[in-house]
């Protein structure tokens, strides 16, 4: 069973996905209890995937006994079965969550919810585990797709938000698939292991040059670099509260993921990469979607739209960590990406129980949130975190990254590092002033605050302290067992 592992991972969400729209038709309310049932298992299959990864070692998953470079083949490594198990645990506390706002927020469109979230979650797993740079495109584009819908699945001005997310996701996988097909045409292969035996010998190749240049391009899209990043703040925005952590937590790390793998196991850690423009500034690149992210939080008004901006700094602050080319820098990115992905649910979380309960959308609405102790205690944690102060899995994070800084002589990132704190820092010192200086509503919200939105603040506030805590065992396995050969 262990070896067939990957294969489960993908196939539970998937499964039950293709079968809720016709339990939807007569049993609606099966819909959720089956969602969570089926990421719950899967969370399950996560840990016990990456106990055995740690215990045997990484293994290659041969679809129909047809190994690549011929067949369809799965890399389930360390740094995979760490990302699976952060996607299948977070997506379960998304769906817990959802429970207490879905009702509300989309009416009828449960089932369609339920079913779109299920399909993200498998395909999302299919990224982490492609082995080949094609079915990379393939499980991206149905994750993409799942998720255009259900950033409009509520109707309204989500529906603009959402097609201006498919215009440019299409756009995205365009250029990546274009990329895909120059590397194709100057190697014959698709397979990441074979091509990282090829393309470090070929980078002067204008073939080369340009499919890795469009398949960065089509990535950074799908992460929201700047100045590529112009879906996400609407579609984060105006997604339904039940939507938004999800989108936050998963989409566009993954798409980090699917770069790192390429960069350092198609291109690798020691390749001469001055024949590739786009690569050779990708620390800068990273510093300035870093500060600029954190400055464009700095200056919004609405609450999702300023986590949003600092979601995009963060994963800033993660590509320019990869991005140094050592060891220290590149756990730390990786850890911090894992951290990130946590505070951007609890964030979302936050806020979702903020419009929930309260109608809170903006800054000016906040003054009703400082009564009850646990939200702001649970948001005080998350802000530490996004802040880097001990001790927070962000604080650890930035840290390593910092030191990786140091270690290339990179001053211009180290700095980058300690101005997009500052930026952070100004903008959770903006929302606090409003917090406990705004005026109070005249009304308490006439309905109690559902568990299930307390159990997912709770389980994230959780999660932020336990990476702080866990963080010198974590950052141990990513760079004893998870770092790419040759760095």
């Amino acid at each position: 069973m262990i070896r067939h592992l990957p294969a489960l991972l993908f196939l539970i969400p998937f499964s039950v996905a293709v079968s809720l729209p016709l339990v939807g038709v007569r049993h609606r309310q099966w819909c959720r209890p089956l969602a969570l049932g089926a990421v719950a298992a899967m969370s399950a299959l996560a840990g016990l995937n990456l106990i055995a990864v740690l215990t045997y070692g990484a293994s290659r998953y041969a679809f129909g006994g047809w190994a690549a470079p011929i067949g369809i083949e799965w890399l389930n490594d360390e740094l995979a079965a760490i990302i699976v198990l952060t996607l299948s645990l977070l997506t379960l506390t998304s769906l817990v969550f959802a429970g207490g706002t879905a009702p509300r927020t989309l009416g009828g469109r449960v089932v369609p919810f339920y079913t779109l979230i299920l399909l993200q979650n498998s395909a999302l797993a299919g990224v982490v585990f492609a082995a080949d740079v094609f079915n990379v495109f393939v499980f991206l584009e149905v994750a993409a797709l799942a998720g255009y819908a259900l950033v409009g699945v509520s109707g309204g001005r989500a529906l603009v938000s959402a097609f201006r997310y498919l215009i440019l996701g299409s756009l995205g996988a365009s250029l990546y698939l274009l990329g895909v097909g120059y590397l194709y045409a100057a190697t014959g292969t698709l397979s990441m292991a074979d091509l990282g035996g090829r393309v470090p010998e070929m980078l002067a190749s204008p073939a080369i040059v340009g499919g890795l240049t469009f398949i960065f391009l089509g990535l950074a899209i799908k992460m929201a670099i700047m100045p590529m990043h112009g879906w996400l703040p609407d579609a984060y925005t105006h997604a339904p509260e039940a939507v938004s952590p999800f989108l936050a937590s998963s989409v566009t790390k993954v798409a980090m993921i699917v770069w790192i793998r390429i960069m350092f196991w198609v291109v690798g850690p020691n390749a001469s990469i001055e024949h590739i423009p786009v690569i050779t500034f990708l620390d800068e690149l990273g510093a300035i979607t870093a500060v600029a992210g954190a400055l464009l939080a700095l200056t919004q008004r609405e609450i999702k739209r300023m986590f949003a901006y600092g979601g995009i700094s963060h994963m800033g602050l993660v590509l320019m960590a990869v991005s140094l080319g050592n060891p220290t820098a590149f756990a730390g990115g990786v850890f911090y990406l894992i951290n990130d992905a946590v505070m951007q649910a609890a964030l979302f979380f936050l806020a979702g129980t903020a419009i929930h309960q309260y109608g809170a959308r903006t800054l000016d609405d906040l003054g009703g949130l400082r009564s009850p102790a646990w939200l702001t205690g649970a948001l005080i944690l998350v802000a530490m975190s996004m802040v880097g102060i001990p001790p927070t899995g962000g604080f650890f994070g930035k840290w390593n990254i910092i030191l990786g800084a140091i270690e290339a002589g990179n001053y211009f990132a180290v700095g980058a590092v300690i101005l997009s704190t500052l930026l952070t820092l100004g903008y959770f010192v903006k929302l606090f002033e409003r917090l406990f200086t705004g005026p109070e509503p005249e009304s308490a919200p006439s309905h109690a605050t559902p568990l299930s939105l307390r159990v997912s603040i709770a389980s994230v506030s959780a999660a932020i302290i336990l990476l702080g805590v866990c963080s010198d065992p974590i950052v141990r396995v990513l760079l004893e067992s998870a770092l790419p050969d040759g760095m």
